[in-house]
């Protein structure tokens, strides 16, 4: 079952579900005769409206995610919780209407009513098209193509445990051992496919879903390596819960039929946080640009004067999942500055401009990233982005570099604010505990907190030149 396919079946139930409770509720409305009314109600647009209004909270809240043997409780209450806070809302705007119309008060007390229809029958849908979901996944339909590393008695067990419960939604395809031998063996014909050093290979070659890691506590450091080699293959880890203690904020534990199964790296924010952080973006980046705009030609003007070259420095770099985006800058320095191909920017850089050195220690220079920013390439807040050439380069010194690239890279994060710019790999390295840290613990709280940092050290003048 995809991803795209899985999505398709909640917007069809949702659709459906709805509107019988939208029209359900109209008919008790007119037919009840508890509310006065001179023109009968209009029935098509607000169900349009109110369609809308429910499938804009419903992906907010994170309603549309991807589902694999995830308990069906948790989603009712998730949807218990999201109804609830819509029928609020609702209530508050039909109590403005009904204040300014003089209408009775009673239609307020309707709304309970249509929150018990909505509940009823679209948790009903809810219900019924997990319950389906589950019977295909037991009949070995949509289940997900997986690999298990690791050759012990552990991984046997973890194979055993997932051919006894379907409903995890996992067909496996075969063992990965961690040594380099390559003996043919296999286990209840599942047999060893390959070694760790090859998996890339393989997750391509068997078109694999997800991987399973069921290590010995004597390989645990084999588990830095298999996020290695999974990193760009945009495939799921989950690993055996005993190795928890090594992988430090990384994990979110998923149980299903009492066994754990622990997830790394998943999406740390929930949905509804990720689009409002978009939100914000959209809205601060836009009202700087528009707002500052009087502002910005006159640097661009004293850049011009101060030295030859474009107003705007234009670089490839690397964003989400690896894709290259063309970040904007003010130029700071000389426009031969990298002749000599690329060099990291040192503390009192001699190819920094006059100028330049200004606009880097008030952090102007990076105001046209704001454009990025509206463009969806960039946050307001997350790891800088980097150009491939060292991209490459610090992902063959670094393992964990590339894990950076799992979310969108941000004009400001928390490596700028508690380090300096890089002047070497060490540099890169501190750097780089900062941004995992940001990524294990991202919210809007912690977004806030990066950017007062950062206007703090505009305002004292602490940047970097």
């Amino acid at each position: 079952m995809t991803k795209f396919r899985d999505k398709l079946q909640l917007l069809l139930v949702d659709i459906i579900t709805i509107n019988i409770a939208w029209l359900t509720y109209y008919l008790i409305r007119i037919e009840s005769k508890w509310i006065a009314y001179v023109v009968e109600p209009e029935l098509w647009v607000p169900m349009i409206v109110i369609y809308c209004y429910w499938l804009i909270l419903f992906t907010f809240v994170g309603l549309y995610r991807p589902w694999y043997a995830k308990s069906r409780f948790d989603e009712f209450a998730l949807l218990f919780k999201t109804i609830i806070v819509g029928i609020v809302i609702l209530f508050f705007l039909i109590f403005i209407d009904d204040t300014s119309n003089n209408s009775p008060a009673i239609s307020r007390l309707l709304i309970l009513l249509y929150w018990g229809i909505m509940l009823l029958f679209v948790g009903g849908g809810r219900l019924a098209i997990r319950s389906v979901q589950r019977r295909l996944l037991r009949a070995g339909i949509g289940l997900r193509r997986s690999l298990i590393i690791g050759w012990s008695q552990k991984a046997k067990n973890m194979y055993d445990m997932i051919e006894q419960h379907p409903a995890l939604g996992y067909t496996i395809v075969g063992f990965v051992r961690t040594d380099k031998r390559k003996q043919i063996m296999s286990y209840k014909n599942i047999r060893i496919v390959g070694v760790l050093q090859n998996l890339p290979v393989l997750i391509k070659k068997f078109r694999i879903q997800e991987i399973i890691v069921a290590l010995e506590s004597t390989e645990h450091e084999k588990l830095l390596e298999v996020i290695r080699y999974s990193d760009e293959q945009h495939v799921g880890i989950k690993i055996m819960p005993d190795m928890y203690d090594i992988i430090s904020g990384q994990a979110r534990t998923n149980q299903i039929y009492g066994f754990p199964l622990i997830e790394i790296m998943p999406e740390i924010m929930p949905p509804w946080e990720q689009s409002l952080k978009r939100l914000i973006d959209i809205g601060f980046s836009s009202c700087v640009l528009v707002i500052g705009f009087p502002v910005w030609l006159i640097i661009a003007l004293i850049i011009k004067i101060d030295s030859r070259g474009s107003v705007l420095y234009k670089q490839a770099r690397v964003g989400k999942d690896g894709k290259e985006f063309i970040i904007y800058k003010f130029r700071s320095m000389r426009g031969d500055a990298e002749k000599y191909g690329p060099q990291w920017a040192g503390k009192k850089d001699p190819r920094v401009t006059t100028f330049g050195w200004f606009l880097r220690k008030a952090h102007l220079d990076e105001i046209p990233q704001f454009i990025n920013v509206f463009q969806g390439d960039m946050s307001l807040v997350g790891p800088r982005p980097e150009r491939s050439f060292f991209v490459e380069k610090l992902s063959k010194e670094i393992p964990l570099y590339p894990r950076r690239l799992k979310v969108r890279p941000g004009i400001t994060g928390w490596a700028q604010v508690k380090h300096k710019y890089d002047e070497s790999l060490e540099d890169v390295k501190i750097k780089l505990q900062y941004d995992l840290f940001y990524i294990e613990n991202m919210s809007l709280r912690m977004d806030i907190k990066i950017i007062l940092n950062t206007i703090y050290v505009m305002l004292m003048g602490r940047g970097h030149a």
